[in-house]
């Protein structure tokens, strides 16, 4: 499945002053960014702030009213999802959606559904096992039984299973505990550097976003307000103080907890 990377990372996928509505609200407006071959470009920002409907606009799952998609040299806004996904762009939603009553293997082989290369999804299959062991432990079991922090690593499974050029995560940090976040973006940067897969990343956690991602944009009501490599989004003052205020607040509580009890 490893992918060729030019060099020069060339732009793979371009939004062009996209607008798209969830229900009567408008959730993107006039956004444009540029995902480049081989990178993971992250996506961060508040609860509404228009993310989620970003990658199911690009996904094909939500149709945009305005902009253009650019990819494989035509514009896909408006395609059908199924087509996309042939066109090499993946989308692991939100909440992980697997099927429950399936078993690991049916799930992996539902993500393979677009291919009709038999030995392909065969090299596949074993390829995510080899970065999802305990998947591998559990091929025959339901889907529903499995933790949350495995059906994770399913459903990028089951995404990797279509061969995508470009790969759309959404929250995979979501619900799960700080070991299981770490395992999870150490295996997507591997992913990305071993298989050649460009991600577009959404997450709330900037910090784990922006230690694996290679650039970044940030999105409030709907429009990309800030972009920039992700090391330097990592000393802008303002992500500092927005976006990891919190986890330094509750980390210097945590140490003078700590020194308190010392104390005592």
């Amino acid at each position: 499945m490893v992918h060729s990377t030019p060099s020069e990372k060339a732009v793979v996928l371009s939004v062009k002053n996209l607008e798209s509505f969830y229900g009567p609200i408008m959730a993107i407006r006039g956004v444009s960014l540029d995902v480049r071959a081989g990178q993971i470009v992250t996506v961060l920002g508040a609860n509404g702030a228009g993310k989620t409907t970003l990658l199911k606009t690009i996904s094909g799952v939500m149709n945009p009213q305005k902009g253009q998609i650019l990819y494989g040299g035509g514009d896909i806004a408006g395609q059908e999802p199924d087509r996309v996904v042939r066109a090499g762009i993946v989308h692991v939603p939100e909440g992980r959606e697997v099927f429950p009553l399936l078993t690991v293997e049916e799930n992996l082989r539902m993500g393979a559904f677009t291919r009709s290369d038999a030995d392909g999804v065969r090299r596949d299959e074993e390829m995510v096992y080899s970065y999802f062991p305990i998947l591998a432990e559990r091929r025959r079991q339901a889907a529903g039984t499995l933790s949350g922090g495995q059906q994770q690593m399913l459903a990028i499974g089951r995404g990797l299973m279509g061969d995508p050029r470009v790969m759309l995560l959404d929250e995979p940090s979501l619900g799960l505990s700080p070991l299981l976040v770490k395992e999870i973006f150490s295996i997507v940067r591997r992913l990305n550097r071993e298989q050649g897969v460009t991600m577009m990343l959404v997450e709330q956690n900037a910090r784990v976003a922006l230690e694996v991602a290679d650039y970044g944009y940030v999105m409030e009501l709907g429009r990309i307000v800030m972009a920039d490599t992700a090391p330097r989004l990592l000393e802008s003052k303002d992500i500092q103080e927005f976006y990891l205020g919190v986890q330094e607040e509750t980390q210097r509580g945590q140490k003078r907890w700590k020194q308190r009890k010392t104390w005592r």
